[in-house]
């Protein structure tokens, strides 16, 4: 306790730019180390060919590259080649065959017109004719003796063979036959070539030579389309996936080259350790110190509170980090998701009792984001989404149910509302797994939504105090406490003071309501109200609204005794509050809440007595009000006084007097040290003429009988 004192009094000598840098980034510091744990994957000590020593999973879904190519490759391959007919063939086959014919014809024509030329001459003649086109056919299907019979054979014998391969081929070429049947239809021309009568015996042999080159199949490889068959096929082929959470070996099995080829896919092995984790980890740190960089940075509370408020925001958030931690350690040793015993409204309440609600947003959003990180069971790709979820609408919930005064009862009644919300969203986590559970798990479920909404409640009201007294916070929930009329120190002032106890609830109604009018923090300003003249339990009767006679003991003092009287009463409540512990804030408006202002009745007493007295010497030490809360107090605890003791009070004379107790007040420079401004001071006179208005409005008078 003494060196958390220590730390918050050097907070108060350091700049705010600088401590948030400092503060933000050692929170980031030591949130890395709390999650890069959870953000790594189990890897393990295994080698091909051995016993698993358990059960592996798959980490992650990931594709095995090579065994997909594989089975692409297979697909491609067994796609057959596509054919498509082409009518070319039969009219390219029909051009080789009257090639051949017209080169015998030629050869023969210039035969007769050199009657010199041997037959020698006239097969040279006819090869060289012939030689393109053995270069296009690669083969002629005739021999030497067979083209000599062509070439000694009548015109009109050659014209009728020709005539004949022409429709015998082209009859058998205009139907669709691929290679492997071409035997087949070279057997169909030979046949009808041999049931030919009018063909010469000794060009048969040619004919059918012939006629058997000139069948090829018809319907020839369509390329264009057999490569898109192919890429149809491969495309077809599905990537070979190993899936988030499937079991790649169990336990007890034997690890083969496959098993352990999608080990190693999978990342699970230790020499596979990688850096990515790592860098999302900080990536993601970064992300949210940014965040709350910018968060406190923009806040335009004091820079007191921010400071106050940095640590505290961080210190919450490192203790939740710090608990998810610890629910992982367990986790792994249940079937059932263990995170939902996470108290999801921890966080939020907190911050929204000792913050502000904005805050409270920000670090549910932040917590459930890590929470979803560091509470995976391993097989998420980025984070538990169910656990994520799980907080984020637990702590919503709280935000919105729990009361800015914060109550006990308005947190048992937030965490039991909690509790709803979290049994609410387990529903829906088990129906849309669509998985059955047993009677076991649902009990668990059940009793973990109720346990973590209760916990949130039980461990808020218990950590609220040690953050309220470590950092001196006032929190909504302390003011409630302090405004209880069964607190001893307002006990002491009803029972010792009963005048002075109904003035202070008069200004407290009186400063709420002014307060609230301006943006101010009315439940302070009532609750300080309370206490504010403590210090008149002194010497009670010395203050007229507890005098109940017609005795009035300054009577008998000179003034400057009187003065004395009245001035102690501030410091003297200053002290009485300080010795019992109370709020810092409370104490500074028992010491402020008459500023510097001046013992005026006593001044003009003792000026009757010497007119050379110094005004200075009847005015209160001070300080001068530091807060708009301290400056409303003072202007309210003056009217009222004043008000009380108007003999008939009306809207007019309130509103008249109200304006003159103010303008004094501006005048003697009481509001200089606090960020009043004259339009708030407007609208603070505004709301106390309507809240006196109301307490001192026109009774109706009622008869005797």
């Amino acid at each position: 306790m003494i060196a958390l004192k220590e730390l918050l009094s050097h907070l108060r000598k350091v700049k705010f730019t600088f401590l948030l840098l400092l503060v933000v980034s050692l929170s980031s510091i030591l949130l890395f180390f709390l999650m890069y744990g959870s953000t790594q994957n189990e890897t393990y000590e295994i080698s091909a060919f051995e016993i698993s020593p358990k059960t592996i999973r798959s980490p992650k879904t990931i594709e095995d590259i090579e065994k997909t190519e594989l089975e692409r490759v297979r697909a491609e391959q067994a796609v057959p080649n596509s054919y498509r007919f082409s009518e070319d063939v039969m009219k390219n086959r029909q051009a080789i065959l009257g090639s051949i014919f017209t080169a015998v014809s030629d050869v023969k024509v210039e035969a007769s017109e050199d009657p010199d030329m041997t037959s020698g001459s006239k097969m040279k003649l006819l090869q060289k004719k012939l030689e393109g086109l053995e270069k296009e056919q690669t083969f002629l299907p005739v021999t030497s003796d067979q083209l000599k019979q062509l070439l000694s054979a009548e015109q009109d014998d050659l014209n009728n063979l020709h005539e004949l391969l022409t429709l015998v081929v082209g009859k058998e070429l205009s139907k669709p036959f691929k290679a492997e049947q071409v035997p087949m239809h070279r057997y169909e021309v030979e046949r009808r070539i041999r049931e030919t009568t009018t063909l010469p015996r000794d060009l048969l042999d040619v004919a059918l030579s012939l006629g058997r080159m000139a069948v090829v199949e018809t319907e020839v490889i369509d390329e264009e389309l057999t490569v898109k068959n192919q890429a149809d096929a491969r495309a077809s082929v599905e990537a070979i996936r190993i899936l988030q959470g499937q079991v790649i070996v169990r336990e007890g099995q034997l690890i083969d080259r496959d098993v352990y080829h999608q080990l190693k896919l999978s990342g699970v092995l230790n020499n596979q350790s990688s850096l990515k984790p790592m860098f999302g980890t900080v990536l993601f740190i970064l992300f949210v110190s940014g965040l709350i960089a910018i968060h406190f940075g923009k806040s335009k509370r004091d820079e007191a509170f921010k400071k106050k408020a940095l640590v505290i925001f961080c210190i919450i958030l490192l203790l939740a980090v710090v608990l998810m931690k610890i629910v992982s350690y367990i986790d792994y040793e249940f079937d059932v998701l263990i995170a939902f015993l996470f108290p999801t409204a921890l966080v939020p309440m907190l911050i929204k009792l000792l913050i502000n609600e904005r805050s409270a947003v920000l670090a549910t959003i932040i917590t459930s984001a890590t929470a979803g990180i560091m509470l995976q069971e391993g097989l998420a790709a980025i984070m538990q989404m169910e656990v994520a979820l799980y907080i984020l609408f637990g702590g919503i919930v709280s935000i919105y149910l729990l009361s800015e005064h914060g109550r006990r009862s308005t947190i048992l009644q937030t965490s039991v509302g909690v509790a709803g919300s979290n049994s609410m969203f387990i529903i829906f986590y088990l129906l849309m797994t669509q998985t059955s559970y047993t009677t076991p798990e649902l009990i668990f479920y059940a009793v973990a939504a109720i346990t973590s909404g209760l916990l949130s409640g039980a461990l808020t009201m218990g950590l609220l105090p040690f953050f309220e007294s470590s950092f001196h916070l006032l929190s909504n929930m302390r003011l409630v406490e302090l405004s209880n009329p069964n607190h001893p120190l307002l006990k002491k002032i009803l029972v010792e003071t009963p005048g002075t106890y109904h003035h202070s609830i008069m200004v407290a109604n009186i400063a709420d309501a002014a307060c609230e009018a301006i943006g101010a923090n009315g439940l302070l300003a009532r609750v300080g109200s309370y206490y504010h003249d403590i210090g008149k339990t002194i010497h009670p009767g010395f203050f007229i609204e507890n005098q109940h006679n017609d005795r009035n003991l300054h009577d008998a003092l000179t003034p400057e005794k009187s003065r004395d009287m009245i001035i102690a009463h501030a410091e003297d409540g200053a002290k009485i509050l300080e010795k019992h512990r109370m709020p810092k804030e409370l104490i500074a408006i028992a010491r402020q809440h008459h500023g510097t202002s001046s013992v005026r009745f006593f001044y003009q007493k003792a000026k009757e007595i010497n007119p050379d007295v110094n005004e200075d010497d009847f005015r209160y030490p001070g300080p001068k009000p530091q807060t708009k809360e301290n400056a409303v107090i003072m202007i309210a605890d003056s009217v009222e006084a004043a008000v009380r003791s108007m003999k008939e009070p009306t809207p007019e004379k309130i509103a008249t007097l109200v304006n003159a107790i103010v303008r004094g007040k501006l005048e003697d420079d009481q509001f200089d040290e606090c960020d009043l401004s004259l339009k708030e001071i407007k609208l603070v006179k505004q709301a106390i003429n309507e809240t006196l208005n109301g307490i001192f409005h026109n009774r109706i008078e009622y008869p005797d009988k």
